[in-house]
């Protein structure tokens, strides 16, 4: 079990900026023994247009890939330090009191069968604006050791969500990744699909917004079944068996296109519709398939802001309690960046996150690496 020695409590940064590339979120939190850890801020910072353009398009390939790249890194490292002294403003405490700061970077490729993943970052940077450690690469090491390097969150899920019942804790971000929590057994957990990162794309297109406010436009639409269907049959990495993962390597626009052929006539209101319940059959038959004995669903992340989303969710999965992460004490919008503060707990205190029975590596392994102040 994970805890921290000392007395005195131990202060921590989790930063994040998911799939979505909407912003840069943060907290603060103080961990101590083997309490759940207790957040004294948390902040959150828009995406630069600029730059969640170039974070897209270094996604795909293109021309002069690693000058874009390095210059991008440093943007997202400088929009990372605007976080942290938003975080250390509104705590009230200074750099010298926090032991490191967990930066997870922005993922451009993900290839864990060819063994590798990038994670866009500049974490030197970080540390010498911030004055803060930072440990940073979560991924390699599980990949090196023949894992998938995600999801990364099923192990700070166990450790925050555990009980006496079978508990699946779900995060909907631009993808969606499934925990699932049994007594007596190691964590399980894997991707199952998009959440909102083609809800998200194909709201920008045709209504202007970054995403469907409440779900309120998909809401609006009529589900088409005939195009649902062609969602789910036309792609076999829904049926893999875990441990699996997936990105915008896979779902993205050009994979969204190739779909949509045939039904150029529906209404994009409908299109969005029919995203929405993609999303939420393909987290449904996961949970159906490998969490059956699960009566309770936390969900977090962005996604929770789609009151739609969650409804259809609900309604696929009748014998299960359906709730947010903040009627269990943390906020939606903070979890993965409280994952990664406690993951950067977990480097300092020489703890093994990397979790096989998730990620199917050979061990478990230490993440991260660490960049001193």
């Amino acid at each position: 079990m994970l805890m921290t020695q000392a007395q005195e409590p131990r202060y921590l940064i989790g930063l994040m900026s998911g799939t979505s590339t909407d912003g840069a979120d943060g907290v603060l939190a103080a961990f101590q023994g083997t309490d759940r850890p207790q957040i004294l801020a948390s902040a959150s910072r828009a995406m630069p247009e600029a730059l969640k353009a170039q974070l897209l398009d270094l996604n795909r390939a293109g021309d002069n890939e690693l000058e874009r790249a390095g210059l991008a890194s440093c943007e997202l490292a400088d929009l990372y330090a605007q976080v942290v002294g938003d975080l250390l403003t509104q705590a009230d405490l200074p750099a010298s009191q926090i032991a490191a700061i967990g930066a997870h970077g922005q993922t451009v490729r993900h290839r864990p069968e060819l063994g590798f993943t990038i994670q866009l970052n500049a974490p030197a940077r970080l540390a010498e604006k911030s004055g803060i450690a930072v440990v940073a690469d979560f991924r390699s090491r599980d990949v090196a050791a023949g894992g998938q390097g995600a999801p990364l969150v099923p192990a700070f899920h166990e450790a925050i969500f555990a009980g006496e019942q079978t508990v699946t804790v779900l995060n909907l971000g631009g993808i969606a990744n499934i925990s699932i929590l049994r007594p007596g057994h190691d964590v399980t957990g894997f991707d199952t699909g998009p959440a909102n990162v083609l809800l998200d794309m194909w709201c920008l297109a045709h209504t202007g917004q970054p995403y469907d406010k409440d779900g309120a436009w998909s809401a609006g639409g009529t589900v088409h079944a005939p195009l649902l269907n062609a969602l789910i049959d036309g792609e076999p990495w829904l049926d893999l068996p875990p441990p699996k993962s997936t990105g915008r390597d896979l779902f993205n626009h050009a994979w969204l296109q190739a779909r949509l052929a045939g039904f150029e006539a529906l209404a994009p209101q409908d299109v969005q519709a029919t995203l929405r319940a993609f999303t939420a059959e393909t987290v449904a038959q996961a949970i159906r398939r490998h969490a059956a004995d699960s009566q309770t669903l936390i969900v977090c992340g962005g996604g929770t802001g789609n009151r739609a989303l969650l409804d259809d969710l609900q309604a696929r999965l009748p014998g299960v309690q359906l709730s947010t992460s903040d009627a269990h004490g943390i906020a939606s919008q903070s979890m993965e960046a409280l994952a990664f503060a406690w993951l950067a707990h977990a480097f300092l205190s020489g703890y093994p996150a990397g979790t096989p029975s998730v990620t199917g590596a050979r061990k478990k392994t230490i993440l991260g690496c660490l960049y001193p102040a």
